[in-house]
């Protein structure tokens, strides 16, 4: 069973900006986690992404349910991952 949306309304917004339903619950429970002013501060350790290889960019679209993955190049989803 998934564990339920703790930002319910966070979570239909970013479902109504055409978010994959996996994407707008991560968003919605680390909002609710850390607060919504935390969001985009987290972490910062990671390489950029211009480091990745595509099969790294390739399986972080697929874990955030990023449509088309399959047919971008290693720039259009370094794009798609920063939208």
């Amino acid at each position: 069973m998934a564990d339920p949306i703790k930002d319910p309304e966070l979570y239909e917004a970013l479902l109504a900006e055409g978010n994959s339903k996996s994407k707008a619950a991560a968003i919605a429970n680390a909002a609710a986690r850390d607060g919504s002013s935390a969001l985009g501060k987290r972490g910062g350790e990671a390489d950029a992404y211009e480091e990745w290889t595509k099969t790294e960019l390739y399986d972080r679209a697929q874990e955030l349910g990023i449509e088309g993955r399959s047919e971008m190049s290693k720039d259009d989803l370094i794009e798609a991952l920063r939208d």
